[in-house]
């Protein structure tokens, strides 16, 4: 098991479902490598404050995501292998978030 924390962009809008043990949303994310290839993550999650997080991101939108990682080769439309990643994600991480966050720590300071 791999617990990775990745970043990068959303490409398509996140989509809900409903499986047999629950509601999950999954979303695909284009992440970036040292060596500039970009890479597409599949992510799931089950967490229903992780979905609501995903589900308010739209196409392009920046985030990170915390969760079990599973690298992986796939064969894409024109028929040449290439690498990818499963993430299922049990936090969600995005510009709005830390927003909030700053704004807490700071009221608190206040008091």
């Amino acid at each position: 098991m791999i617990d990775a924390l990745i970043q990068g962009r959303l490409h398509g809008s996140p989509k809900q479902g409903q499986g047999k043990n629950g509601p999950y949303t999954t979303a695909k994310v284009k992440v970036s490598t040292a060596g500039g290839d970009t890479l597409l993550a599949s992510v799931i999650c089950f967490d229903p404050q992780a979905q609501a997080a995903l589900m308010v991101l739209g196409e392009g939108d920046s985030v990170a995501l915390s969760g079990v990682l599973t690298p992986k080769v796939y064969q894409a439309k024109d028929g040449e292998y290439r690498q990818g990643l499963d993430l299922v994600a049990h936090a969600v991480l995005t510009a709005y978030h830390v927003r909030r966050k700053r704004q807490a720590v700071q009221g608190a300071g206040d008091e």
